[in-house]
C-alpha cells in the first residue's frame, strides 16, 4: 500500500475505533490523532493477529484488514482512556483534600 492509502485507511481505522470506544460520551477528535490511533492500532491489530494465529497478515486494502485495524486501534483506544482514567481520577482525588 501506498502512503496515501496508509493515511486514508488510518484516517477511517481510526474514525471507527473512536466511534466504538467512545460510546454515548465520545469525545471528538481531529483528523491527525485518527490517522496516528489508525495507523499504530493497524500495527498493533497486525501483531496481535501474528501472535494470536501465528500467521503474517497480508495488509492489502480489503475487509479482513480493515477489521485488523480496527480492532487494534479499538485496543489502543481502550488502553489510552483507562491509563488516563487512572491517571485522571487519582489527580481528582488529590484536588478534593
Amino acid at each position: 500500500m501506498s502512503v496515501l492509502s496508509w493515511i486514508v485507511f488510518g484516517a477511517i481505522a481510526g474514525w471507527a475505533a473512536n466511534l466504538v470506544v467512545g460510546g454515548s460520551d465520545r469525545r471528538r477528535q481531529g483528523c491527525l490523532v485518527s490517522i496516528l490511533v489508525g495507523v499504530v492500532g493497524a500495527a498493533l491489530g497486525g501483531l496481535l493477529y501474528r501472535w494470536i494465529t501465528g500467521q503474517q497478515k497480508d495488509w492489502g486494502f480489503n475487509f479482513p484488514s480493515f477489521g485488523v485495524a480496527v480492532l487494534g486501534a479499538v485496543v489502543l483506544l481502550a488502553v489510552v482512556r483507562i491509563a488516563v482514567g487512572i491517571g485522571g481520577r487519582n489527580k481528582r482525588s488529590r484536588d478534593r483534600l
